[in-house]
């Protein structure tokens, strides 16, 4: 009964851990539209609020390691799963050092562009919180976990394909800016798209992953 009992502690630990995740995914997309339109006091609660998260995620993730440690819970999966934990939690993490880098470097955004950049903070967003089913089917139903990463594969595609366009505008389109200024676009553009590319991260370990327990 007692190993029972920790393997469902386990679980309850991953579930809590993977929704601060998809929590942050929110909250990040809420940081960028509030700091697009001046709204300074709602973005600095979303940055506080995603800085808890991130938090409670480090400390939720090594609640998780030391249960597979100290139990010897999984033991033939354990290292698979130590490191989809660290790629989900360095999600978190980039999400919340990037918005943080919007406050201390308060970049200069022209209106024209804020649709755009909402809509790659959306893509990007929709690449991490398509992850998370993803990640929780591999402890359940592992032969579904190719299915579910295809969404992370058709998010990140998009996000990169409207960052190169953002960047273009950018750069060929808006000649009123100062070159410093459009290499500060194209680093903030990189600072919401960079979070598809750690969701793709994740996706190619969990394909991996899957496989090896469905074989």
């Amino acid at each position: 009964m007692v190993p029972f009992k920790r393997a469902n502690q386990s679980i309850e630990l991953l579930d809590g851990f993977m929704n601060t995740i998809d929590q942050g995914m929110v909250i990040f997309k809420e940081g960028i539209k509030n700091y697009l339109f001046g709204k300074r006091e709602n973005f600095l609660d979303n940055l506080r609020t995603l800085s808890n998260l991130e938090t409670e995620a480090d400390i939720t993730k090594r609640k998780i390691e030391q249960l597979l440690y100290t139990q010897s819970l999984m033991p033939q999966l354990r290292g698979d799963i130590l490191r989809l934990l660290e790629d989900l939690d360095n999600i978190i993490d980039l999400a919340k050092t990037n918005l943080f880098q919007f406050d201390v470097e308060v970049p200069f955004i022209p209106a024209e562009l804020n649709q755009d950049l909402i809509k790659l903070a959306e893509l990007s967003c929709n690449a991490v919180e398509s992850v998370i089913p993803a990640s929780r089917a591999y402890f359940r139903d592992p032969e579904s976990v190719k299915e579910k990463i295809h969404r992370v594969y058709l998010y990140e595609k998009e996000a990169d394909k409207l960052a190169d366009a953002i960047k273009r505008k950018v750069f060929q389109e808006m000649p009123d800016l100062k070159l410093s200024e459009k290499f500060h676009l194209r680093y903030f553009t990189l600072h919401i798209e960079i979070l598809s590319d750690a969701a793709e991260r994740a996706a190619d370990l969990l394909a991996i992953m899957a496989i090896k327990r469905t074989v």
